[in-house]
């Protein structure tokens, strides 16, 4: 009797267990993205002479998985083409492009890849690697994610050091010139991948 009970007991066990692991859901994968790049921009405001001036880059691609429940799978690929780098002075934006600064003669393209993820009070943090002027660096962004029926929108913010990715030769070294110190935003028209 007792070998009975203790069998089916056994047999109560190894059901439940496998009942258990059958319910049990993997995570969902993030939501793949690509943004839009007419309702999309990039941007950068850095100091000449003590005074704020702004640029974008017209031209870039961003590949983005995120969900706000799968942020273990969320991941952002962006790439930018420098030649679209666009401040409004022609002078200025010719330095910029030319080898003194940017130099894109032979980085044509800088990269932003994601690491890793942080919910937040206010939104987002991901850490993140910026590769710019052929040096790779840390990077983390803030941003905040709004789902809408189109598929959504993604807004945020970086800074950044130009002298850590080389970037200022001659002159254009001296943070007397120009500040060291870039802010970068970003607000990104998100469709559904197809």
């Amino acid at each position: 009797m007792r070998r009975m009970m203790m069998s089916a007991m056994m047999s109560t066990a190894l059901a439940a267990t496998l009942l258990g692991a059958g319910s049990a859901q993997p995570a969902a994968p993030a939501t793949g993205f690509s943004a839009d790049p007419a309702s999309s921009r990039l941007e950068f405001t850095g100091v000449q002479a003590g005074a704020e001036f702004k640029g974008s880059f017209h031209k870039f691609s961003a590949a983005i998985d995120f969900s706000p429940d799968a942020l273990d799978s969320a991941h952002f690929d962006v790439l930018i083409d420098m030649a679209s780098e666009d401040s409004g002075d022609k002078d200025r934006d010719d330095t910029m492009r030319g080898a003194d600064v940017f130099d894109i003669a032979h980085f044509p393209s800088a990269h932003y890849v994601t690491k890793s993820f942080t919910k937040t009070v206010s939104g987002y943090t991901a850490a993140g690697s910026l590769t710019l002027h052929g040096v790779t660096k840390d990077v983390p962004i803030v941003f905040k994610f709004t789902p809408n029926a189109a598929g959504g929108n993604l807004s945020g913010t970086a800074e950044l050091k130009r002298l850590d990715f080389g970037v200022g030769r001659g002159d254009w070294k001296s943070t007397e010139w120009v500040a060291d110190a870039v802010k970068v935003a970003f607000s990104l028209s998100l469709k559904p991948k197809s």
